[in-house]
């Protein structure tokens, strides 16, 4: 693999570490000007500023930044990537004054994107998912997590998690894998709650940790899905199986999701647009990142969650796209940052760590990822741009112009 130099980078913008900031330190980036970095079999050897040391030039492909911002590739911390059809059709039913609840159970939402899911191939899936990530890529994005979760019967779920597992072999996208059996609770279970619990802890989790495809395992603790003490369940047995807790909480109402994100050790606890303050509580003391995802706020009309006050309680915030069929057909991060700005009213050094290390964090890959420091994979982003402020202040455009995925330039756009 050829080493790869850029030079004349304006600003280098980049958290720093190997785990999650909260707090104070969730805005304590580093800015460099007139920044170099040096590139090595696809890890990064050398950050420096000033004049690139005599021989490096020599030995490397060299990309001239022309002074324009460099910022680490961006992670998408909460994606559900595995999913057949689209769901266009429910945009009348919003717009008409149905609820995402009353979508969902008049047959839409999940149950009709898990009738669409269980009738594609495998080939189907994996062919309209690497044209999302090649997508994602080109908006800047070099790192996802991808959640099964449409499925919702052993055959499907093992089938979606199979698709994750082949793209993360053949994309250039680093894809890390959640399993999320407990999304919904399918039609031919609804009058025997328990009978699919069981399915998902006794017969969908040891398979998935003897296929060792999944690395997470989520649930959706909401009224009308799972309540607090089957999410209680669900995620029990995963960590019997070596799958670690994630938790959707507190999307719609605050039926106590984020409390046991807290008590139960997750790593991540994701929405919580209507979080309380003892549901922030819960996740300061037990060390959980909050996973946001303001571009669903803004899909669904809905309010967005308290960000500010998780920061201030030093709770480390994140923020993905959850790209999804129904509640949010966003496959672009950038459009996550300007929301983190304008609606959360973080700083733009607050949601590039959000969108970058504290993402990583979130889901396993901080050691690897979310940086632009030696030893991490040379993941970067040269922006149509000059300084941080400038990406964040934009709306609508594709500002990403070069992204480089360790050491290889996957996309350009300009």
């Amino acid at each position: 693999m050829a080493n790869l130099l850029v030079k004349n980078i304006g600003v280098l913008a980049t958290a720093k570490g190997s785990s999650a900031r909260k707090g104070p330190e969730q805005g304590d980036v580093a800015l460099l000007k007139d920044a170099w970095v040096l590139c090595r079999d696809g890890v990064i050897a050398e950050v420096g500023t000033g004049t690139v040391p005599a021989g490096y030039e020599a030995d490397a492909e060299v990309i001239d930044a022309a002074g324009r911002l460099v910022t680490p590739g961006l992670v998408d911390a909460h994606t559900h990537l595995i999913f057949g059809g689209w769901r266009q059709n429910e945009l009348g039913l919003k717009l008409h004054g149905k609820t995402y609840l009353e979508i969902q159970n008049a047959g839409g939402g999940i149950q009709s994107t898990t009738n669409a899911t269980r009738q594609a191939t495998e080939e189907e899936l994996t062919e309209k998912a690497a044209r999302a990530l090649d997508e994602m890529l080109r908006f800047g994005a070099t790192t996802c997590e991808a959640k099964s979760g449409y499925g919702l019967a052993t055959e499907h779920e093992l089938k979606a998690l199979q698709v994750i597992q082949n793209l993360n072999d053949r994309h250039a996208m680093d894809i890390v894998p959640t399993f999320m059996g407990a999304h919904l609770v399918p039609k031919e279970y609804k009058d025997d709650r328990a009978a699919y619990i069981r399915l998902v802890c006794e017969e969908m989790m040891p398979l998935v940790a003897k296929q060792g495809i999944a690395k997470y395992c989520d649930v959706f603790c909401e009224a009308d899905t799972f309540t607090v003490e089957e999410s209680r369940q669900v995620l029990e047995a995963g960590k019997k199986y070596g799958l670690i807790p994630k938790i959707h909480a507190d999307e719609i109402e605050a039926i106590g999701g984020s409390q046991l994100a807290g008590e139960i050790g997750a790593v991540s606890a994701e929405h919580l647009i209507v979080c309380p303050p003892e549901g922030i509580a819960s996740m300061a003391k037990g060390g959980v990142i909050a996973c946001l995802l303001p571009a669903t706020s803004f899909n669904l009309g809905a309010t967005f969650a308290p960000a500010r006050d998780m920061v201030n309680a030093g709770v480390p915030v994140a923020m993905a796209t959850d790209f999804n069929p129904g509640s949010c057909p966003c496959l672009n991060l950038q459009f996550v940052i300007n929301l983190g700005c304008l609606k959360y009213k973080l700083t733009p050094e607050e949601v590039l760590t959000a969108v970058t290390l504290n993402g990583a964090a979130a889901i396993g890959m901080a050691d690897k990822v979310g940086t632009v420091e030696a030893g991490k994979q040379a993941d970067l982003v040269i922006w149509d741009a000059p300084d941080l402020d400038y990406i964040c202040y934009r709306v609508g455009s594709n500002l990403a112009d070069i992204v480089i995925k360790k050491g290889n330039i996957v996309a350009k756009n300009h």
